[in-house]
């Protein structure tokens, strides 16, 4: 099977590879990425592409010859969070929804069978009561949840019995990785609880955040690959986590400090309350994958992220200004010239001759 996955040399990427490699014997994998965090590495010595093809370029500038041949395509590539979102607004329509339903037209043109998009519970926005399953209505606060939306609806628009595409809306990724976020919320409360004794709630703690492994993403995806084989439904959107991962922040926050000892919880009742709450009903995912369930515990999770935390010797309290937050990345791009304001590389030669 010859898979190509976009946007792999980022926070997900090093894991899914690593999993697609290990489940499956046949395999020829194959990455495309822009480039913007492959430098972010944590706790490897190596680039975790060395082991397969990787390919460099724009996303909107996407080579749709590279499609040839290939069977399945996972779609990770996205300006992947709210702050970069609200930072870089039209880029991210213009990565996450134009180019991105251009790449999902060319693969069917070209005769892909099965397109996996990387979706997210997102675009539920806020909930004020009960558990969100797929039939209900959608509503989008932010660019990025936006944007996953408008793909959504293309992407059914595109699926037949020759194009079969699978929707994944994410939980809230958490975990370790290869390329570690530190802008994700139980990975941020880890980090500060490790480097400062404290944890620092940026809300009033009462959103509700259903989340998920980054390992267990990377088992959804590969069960996602192959969902053309067992469920003979062209487009499925799924929410993909598991119900006894909805929580509230501060719950998230006390779950670390319990495990973390001695550190102080700080959560701030003063502040605008956060409308990004949703919980989230995991029913359909459970019925159509019941091979592929979340197998990460919190308390796995929590202890991952501290042990690979610890095994860097990561000692920054400042964190938040560091290259763990992809906005800081970003612009730390920008302010050294290396990208301009609408996220291009100043020089695409140079990026294009990369390889690993």
């Amino acid at each position: 099977m010859k898979i190509l996955v976009t946007g792999n040399t980022g926070y997900i990427g090093p894991m899914l590879a690593k999993q697609l490699l290990n489940s499956r014997k046949d395999i020829e994998l194959i990455g495309f990425d822009t480039g913007y965090f492959a430098h972010c590495l944590t706790n490897t010595e190596y680039l975790p592409e060395f082991n397969y093809e990787q390919h460099w370029g724009d996303l909107r500038n996407f080579p749709f010859d590279l499609l040839d041949g290939i069977d399945a395509v996972v779609h990770l590539a996205a300006i992947s969070n709210d702050p970069m979102g609200t930072q870089f607004t039209q880029v991210t329509e213009d990565i996450n929804y134009n180019a991105s339903i251009q790449i999902a037209r060319a693969a069917k043109v070209r005769g892909v069978k099965s397109f996996v998009f990387a979706s997210s519970c997102s675009m539920y926005g806020s909930a004020e009561s009960g558990e969100k399953a797929e039939s209900d209505d959608l509503n989008p606060l932010t660019a990025y949840a936006r944007s996953k939306v408008a793909m959504e609806k293309s992407l059914a628009e595109l699926a037949d019995a020759n194009f079969i595409v699978t929707a994944l809306r994410f939980a809230t990724a958490c975990g370790m990785s290869d390329r570690l976020r530190l802008d994700l919320v139980l990975n941020d409360f880890v980090a500060g609880a490790l480097t400062s004794g404290e944890i620092t709630v940026l809300s009033d703690g009462s959103p509700w955040r259903p989340l998920i492994d980054v390992k267990d993403m990377s088992r959804a995806f590969d069960w996602g690959l192959d969902r053309f084989v067992v469920q003979d439904v062209p487009f499925l959107a799924v929410n993909v986590g598991s119900q006894e991962w909805n929580y509230q922040v501060k719950d998230l926050a006390y779950a670390v400090a319990d495990i973390i000892t001695g550190i102080k919880v700080s959560i701030n009742t003063n502040v605008q309350v956060d409308k990004r709450s949703y919980r989230v009903n995991f029913d359909r995912f459970k019925e159509f994958a019941p091979n592929h369930q979340p197998q990460v515990s919190l308390e796995q999770s929590i202890n991952e992220l501290r042990k690979g935390l610890e095994d860097m010797k990561f000692t920054d309290s400042n964190f938040r200004s560091s290259q763990y937050m992809r906005l800081k990345t970003l612009e730390q791009h920008i302010n050294n010239n290396r990208l301009n304001h609408e996220l291009k590389w100043n020089d695409m030669a140079q990026i294009n001759r990369r390889s690993l």
